[in-house]
């Protein structure tokens, strides 16, 4: 995969190796590939395969910059039947673990899971976090991204930039959108992979805007911040 990883071309304040030299096509279509490729872990196999890390450093770009989805070592198998995962623990990357995954209190652990993790990668991407992240890195609103909300004013970070075509404006909008759906806190408010790739292919216009969440983030500071497999 010579283009290595997606993380090299996210913009990132905090990191001295930023490229961020993709073009916002290119963008979007890496976040329909990866839609498509989560779609066919959930419904094309034979058995469900759940990932548990989907992140930047785990999608990886071949020549043309179509991404693949790497390192599947925290996955789990289940039977398409199961509507529930049972873990001992909560596992994956801070920022990208959706809340019941971190705590049972949020329900039970699933497929939507990795729609919550598919939410933040996008939103990601389109540069939504990077404004908000380095006053959150350190505390567990990391976990329940209310902030997204209460710092996102869509209309000026989708129509009001400049550079961006109108063609390029749709797209991002599009990715925020449907990114927002996907961090939903409840995961019976996420929509499917089947669904998010239509929403990504369709019009943006057909796209209704979420509701803001619920969720108001706990108080007190996060201690790790890599990729585990929590207690």
């Amino acid at each position: 995969m010579p283009n290595g990883s997606l993380d090299k071309f996210i913009c990132n304040p905090e990191s001295s190796s930023t490229n961020c030299q993709l073009e916002q096509r290119t963008f979007f279509e890496i976040a329909v590939g990866v839609a498509r490729g989560l779609e066919y872990l959930h419904r094309g196999c034979s058995t469900r395969i759940l990932h548990f890390d989907i992140k930047p450093q785990n999608i990886l770009l071949d020549d043309d910059f179509c991404p693949k989805i790497s390192n599947f070592g925290l996955a789990r198998l289940c039977q398409k039947k199961e509507i529930i995962v049972s873990m001992l623990g909560a596992r994956g990357t801070i920022g990208y673990i959706a809340p019941e995954v971190f705590s049972r209190n949020f329900g039970g652990v699933s497929h939507k899971s990795n729609v919550y993790s598919y939410g933040m990668l996008i939103l990601e991407m389109v540069g939504v976090t990077e404004n908000f992240d380095v006053e959150v890195s350190h505390t567990s609103e990391r976990y329940f991204p209310d902030w997204i909300y209460q710092n996102l004013n869509l209309d000026e970070n989708v129509e009001n930039t400049s550079v961006l075509t109108e063609e390029d404006e749709q797209m991002k909008r599009k990715m925020i959108l449907v990114g927002l759906w996907c961090i939903q806190t409840i995961s019976t408010n996420r929509p499917s992979m089947t669904k998010v790739v239509e929403m990504l292919e369709g019009n943006v216009h057909s796209i209704e805007v979420p509701p803001k969440p619920f969720l108001f983030s706990p108080t007190r500071s996060v201690q790790y911040s890599s990729t585990t497999s929590l207690p």
